[in-house]
């Protein structure tokens, strides 16, 4: 990888060398681009945060129907991929900013005897902790006003069901920038099944993963779109 980024122009990356060069390089390259001087970490976070940016306010413009339609699309792969049903405990969100609405299957999972969680920032540069939630618990307005249960009792989820803004084809996840997602799964004792879901637009060429990044199990972008790590 050169110190500059890539170009984006709305369609693709243009590059001053290809960055698949880096496997014949290297034998043991796995898709990361770990860059290594403070220019290069400036210029990856200058990047991210414009086309954070770009993709949420995408996302802003796709009209309510045809969210509902994606997330009902999605919802359906949940079903196939992981069969809720009693046992499971699943870790999912409540939406903001456009993300995809899977409250109706959330409440689903539920019925069927799943254990449902919602994350919780209960501090910055920490691990988010989960409390459980069905359609009856009591909620409270929580860091940047999202709702989230009442309560302090907390759970360690077997599936989480995190919310993206973009990701790329080796299921690296582009989020928010702070860092809560990678941190929590990064601490979590057991390894958790991780699956990242999001608008189709979502998908771009790469995120530029770094060492910190922990890449999805598989990414759901709605009723086909299945993508699975390696």
């Amino acid at each position: 990888m050169t110190d500059k980024l890539p170009k984006f122009d709305g369609g693709s990356f243009t590059f001053s060398s290809p960055p698949c060069f880096a496997h014949e390089l290297d034998p043991n390259f796995d898709g990361s681009f770990s860059v290594s001087d403070d220019r290069q970490k400036l210029d990856v976070a200058r990047w991210r945060k414009a086309e954070r940016e770009r993709l949420i306010a995408a996302r802003l413009t796709v009209p309510a129907e045809d969210r509902a339609r994606c997330a009902g699309e999605v919802a359906g792969e949940l079903d196939r991929i992981i069969r809720p049903g009693p046992g499971m405990v699943i870790s999912l969100y409540w939406p903001f900013k456009g993300e995809l609405d899977l409250r109706s299957w959330m409440a689903s999972a539920c019925a069927k005897g799943a254990v449902i969680a919602l994350p919780i920032v209960e501090e910055k540069a920490k691990p988010l902790t989960f409390r459980p939630w069905t359609p009856e618990t009591p909620m409270e307005r929580g860091v940047w006003n999202i709702l989230q249960p009442e309560g302090s009792a907390t759970i360690v989820p077997d599936i989480v069901i995190s919310p993206l803004v973009g990701h790329d084809p080796e299921c690296f996840r582009l989020g928010y920038g702070g860092g809560f997602f990678d941190r929590t799964l990064a601490g979590l004792t057991s390894r958790s099944m991780v699956i990242g879901v999001g608008h189709p637009s979502s998908a771009i060429p790469t995120i530029f993963p770094q060492p910190h990044d922990i890449p999805m199990d598989v990414i759901v972008t709605g009723k086909g779109k299945v993508v699975r790590r390696g």
